[in-house]
């Protein structure tokens, strides 16, 4: 017997943050899943900074696809983002899925930044973009990331 294909909107066209959702919800959901990565606006900067500010991107960026995208079963919405703690700069990233009736939200785990990193993004830099003059990568946000790049690939942005 065959069961339905779960449709789900990551908002983001970001292949890190596509499989991410592809894999983590693959453990809940005991069904095919066809992910779609849309473009919407996050009501954020590019570069949230702040616990609050990076959930609200996520938050929003899953009210935006619901309006934009109807007809899918779930809709996820992935916000990396910055906080300064005492003299340093901590990298996470929200995670906000919602079915239109239930909505779920998780935070990842936190790390600190190099200070080189950290330097370039209180300049105003995104931090892909500080990442990748640091660690002399390119596009490394949708690729490993800032934790991928800390660990030499141990701990990946994806199982992030």
């Amino acid at each position: 017997m065959l069961t339905s294909m779960i449709k789900i909107v990551v908002a983001s066209r970001n292949p890190v943050k596509m499989e991410a959702v592809k894999e983590g919800l693959s453990v809940f959901l005991n069904t095919e899943i066809e992910i779609h990565g849309v473009t919407v606006q996050s009501g954020v900067p590019d570069q949230p900074m702040g616990n609050a500010e990076t959930l609200q991107g996520a938050e929003i960026r899953v009210e935006n696809a619901q309006v934009q995208y109807p007809g899918y079963d779930y809709y996820v919405g992935v916000e990396g983002g910055v906080e300064d703690t005492q003299s340093e700069l901590m990298a996470f990233a929200w995670i906000v899925i919602s079915n239109g009736k239930k909505t779920g939200k998780a935070r990842t785990a936190s790390f600190f930044l190099p200070l080189e990193v950290a330097r370039l993004v209180h300049q105003g830099m995104e931090l892909g973009d500080a990442d990748d003059i640091v660690f002399a990568k390119s596009n490394s946000k949708q690729q490993n990331g800032a934790i991928g790049l800390l660990t030499k690939d141990v701990i990946s942005r994806k199982t992030l």
